[in-house]
Parts: structure tokens; C-alpha cells; sequence
């Protein structure tokens, strides 16, 4: 398999036994969550591991050392985006796997269990034109950064909450959504494959100041980020400015 095909792949075979693991009922609560993480990480890194020797991998849900960063090739993977959600039965919750080559984020898959969607790079989908109204600002239900309410407020946006990352991001891909802004913490397997098959599908996907989003750094912390179409980059980053 391609470096893509086999993102695609684990992602959507995560998902499923993400999804079979919750339709079980076997386990709830927070039980349910840390089982689905395990699992699904165990699942994940065998495969690298088999199928990708020689190339370095950069998990949550597994000890981060430097060995990681003698390789140009590095798996960037979130077993589980969005393990609250999961656990609550919701469906805005996500399987992220990418590759970072010499920092870039060269190739990902996102995959939305519940809802039956998988993204993959190397066939992104067409980004629907905006509907006419306000902009859909997508922000985390959770813990909506106070930088969303400034650019809603210049731009005469509505705050959209939702729940992982990958969700987050791939909304504006289905176009459920306009932007996608996070700010005040974030890691590198948080956006790295949903950064991926954003640009891929030709959205900008930067940091909120405009700098590019780097990878396989020594501390894997990644905190803002910003996804929409190219034209409302510069409106965003104005308002925020």
C-alpha cells in the first residue's frame, strides 16, 4: 500500500473497532473510554510497525522519547480525537492517522466512526460553497477559546460548538462550517493528519498568526490553529490581530 492507502486503511479499521467496542456495552463511562484509547492504540502501532519499520511514530496514547526525531518519516497518530465524546455515546469524535515527512504534513486520514465519513489526502472532497448567512465559527464545546469570541464579533459570526478536533476541522470539509479556530493548547496529534486533508482539499491550514504548521518537533505541543477557505484567512487573522 501507498503511505495514504495505509493511513486510510488503519483509520477506518480503527473506527470500527472503536464502534463495536462501544456497541458491546460491555463497558461505560470514563472505563469505556480508556479501554477504546488502549485498543485502539495497540491496534495502530502494530501495524506501523509491520507495514513501516523503519519510520518513527509520535502517539497520545504512548511515552514520547527522542528517537522520534532522528527519522524524517513520523507517524502522527490520535488513536481516539475526542474520548469524552466517544464515551458519551456522541458522534463528533474521530480516528487520526498522518505521516510527517521533514516536518511537512504530507499525508493523513481522518476518519468520523459514527457518522461513517472517512478523509483521506490523496482524495480530498470538493469543500461546498458557503451558504449565505452569517460565518459558522467551529469552536469546542467544551472549552471555547476567548480569541473565537473576537473574531465572532468582527466578522458577524455565529460560535458553532462541537466536539473533537477532528470533527471540528472535517465540518468545514463537509461544510457544516466556515472556520475552524483553536487557540490556548493543542498537540501535534491533535491536527497533524486533520491539517493533512485539509490542505489537500486546498483550505488554508496554518497557525492563527498565518505561520506554517510544523511537525515532529522536540516538544510536540502545537497550541493554535486555524482551517477555512484561503479568502477568510486574511479576515480572521485581521480580527484577531
Amino acid at each position: 500500500m501507498t503511505d495514504a492507502e495505509l493511513a486510510a486503511e488503519l483509520a477506518g479499521s480503527t473506527g470500527e473497532i472503536l464502534l463495536a467496542i462501544r456497541k458491546a456495552g460491555l463497558l461505560h463511562g470514563r472505563a469505556l473510554g480508556i479501554a477504546g484509547d488502549k485498543i485502539a492504540n495497540h491496534y495502530i502501532l502494530d501495524a506501523l510497525r509491520a507495514q513501516r519499520p523503519d519510520d518513527g511514530i509520535l502517539s497520545e496514547e504512548s511515552v514520547d522519547t527522542t528517537e522520534r526525531l532522528t527519522h524524517e518519516r513520523v507517524w502522527i497518530i490520535d488513536p481516539l480525537d475526542g474520548t469524552r465524546e466517544y464515551r458519551e455515546g456522541r458522534a463528533d469524535w474521530a480516528v487520526h492517522i498522518a505521516l510527517s515527512i521533514n516536518g511537512d504534513p504530507a499525508v493523513g486520514a481522518v476518519a468520523l466512526p459514527a457518522q461513517g465519513i472517512l478523509f483521506r489526502s490523496d482524495a480530498p472532497p470538493v469543500v461546498p460553497k458557503a451558504p449565505s448567512g452569517p460565518l459558522r465559527l467551529l469552536v469546542s464545546r467544551t472549552r471555547p477559546p476567548s480569541e473565537a469570541d473576537r473574531v465572532a464579533a468582527a466578522l458577524g459570526a455565529e460560535l458553532v460548538p462541537m466536539g473533537s478536533a477532528g470533527a471540528k476541522a472535517m465540518a468545514v470539509l463537509l461544510g457544516t462550517g466556515d472556520v475552524y479556530l483553536h487557540a490556548g493548547g493543542q498537540y501535534e496529534w491533535d491536527n497533524c493528519a486533520p491539517a493533512a486533508v485539509a490542505l489537500s482539499a486546498g483550505l488554508n491550514a496554518t497557525r492563527l498568526d498565518g505561520a506554517p504548521l510544523e511537525y515532529n518537533r522536540p516538544d510536540p505541543r502545537l497550541p493554535d490553529l486555524l482551517i477555512c477557505p484561503p479568502a477568510l484567512a486574511g479576515p480572521v487573522q485581521a480580527a484577531l490581530a
